[in-house]
């Protein structure tokens, strides 16, 4: 396991624990210079060392980056990798990605679960072809009217592809400020956290600052109790074996290898209730995946 330990010299000047807390700072949008120089020597010291290596950290194409934000959305990145470089193989740009159907892109995202995010992703596609040129709008409030981005993915797509100083916070950067500046407190809200992510941020390179957060939250998950769990937002992630998740994937996954099927088709292909699958197909098809023909047949909508 890698730990501050392993850093050459040492990290502060004054031979503190880099893992003590530096107090409660509920309430708190500025910091004293002094503290922001110490985490921040603390941050930048530890990713020097250890940074990790992603081939979205690769490029500052915003299209490229888009597509990342979008497959990690509740994905570990071990498994996003091999998709990601596959996937941008096939729908190299904005263009290529607007032209595909529905069910090509399905076909490419499988194995990433959350098949919502692959209609989203496409239907940005569309709207920056039809609406914006082309050309993805860097802006925060602009991005996040598009379909499938939230506040987190809009300021990480402004910030890793035009290196714009926004605040954001993920589950490793929520780790992080929880541990360092809300000791001792539970049911800390992210509202409270953005502050300080604002007050703190490297405005000469917010790209590689939220880089070395990222990073240095990922170590602390493996050298700390996890800090995460005095989060409000905090949540296990359901089970997949046997779960509705598993269910549409299959389904998505049948329809797209056949022109069209039936529930009871789909159910006994997958060796599933009925109502399940039903159940699951109603969903499927609200969220667009699928459509409905004469005769009670579902299929992968084109678009």
């Amino acid at each position: 396991m890698t730990d501050i330990a392993s850093f050459e010299g040492p990290l502060f000047a004054d031979g503190g624990d880099p893992f003590a807390p530096f107090g409660d700072l509920t309430g708190s949008r500025e910091l004293p210079a002094e503290l922001r120089s110490r985490f921040a020597a603390l941050v930048w010291g530890y990713y020097r060392a250890h940074p990790r290596r992603f081939p979205w950290r690769e490029t500052t194409d915003p299209y490229a980056i888009l597509v990342s934000e979008l497959m990690l959305q509740q994905t570990q990145t071990e498994r996003v990798e091999p998709k990601y470089r596959s996937f941008l193989g096939r729908f190299p740009t904005f263009a290529a990605l607007a032209a595909a159907t529905l069910r090509e892109v399905l076909e490419e995202w499988q194995g990433l679960g959350y098949n919502r995010r692959a209609k989203a992703l496409k239907n940005c596609a569309e709207r920056v072809i039809r609406e914006h040129g082309g050309v993805l709008p860097g802006r925060v409030e602009v991005l996040r009217a598009f379909p499938g981005i939230g506040p987190y993915t809009a300021a990480a797509v402004c910030a890793f592809a035009f290196q714009a100083p926004v605040a954001l916070v993920e589950t490793n950067i929520r780790r992080v400020f929880i541990h360092y500046f809300f000791k001792d407190r539970d049911g800390v809200r992210d509202r409270e956290i953005l502050p300080l992510v604002e007050a703190t941020v490297d405005r000469a390179d917010p790209r590689g600052w939220y880089y070395a957060l990222m990073d240095f939250g990922s170590m602390l998950r493996g050298r700390l109790p996890n800090p995460n769990r005095r989060s409000a937002h905090y949540a296990r992630q359901a089970r997949f074996e046997n779960s509705d998740r598993q269910i549409r994937g299959g389904i998505l996954k049948a329809l797209a290898s056949s022109d069209a099927a039936a529930a009871d088709e789909l159910a006994a292909m997958l060796r599933v209730d009925p109502e399940r699958v039903a159940r699951a197909l109603g969903g499927l098809e609200t969220d667009g995946l699928v459509v409905l023909e004469e005769p009670g047949r579902y299929r992968i909508p084109d678009r």
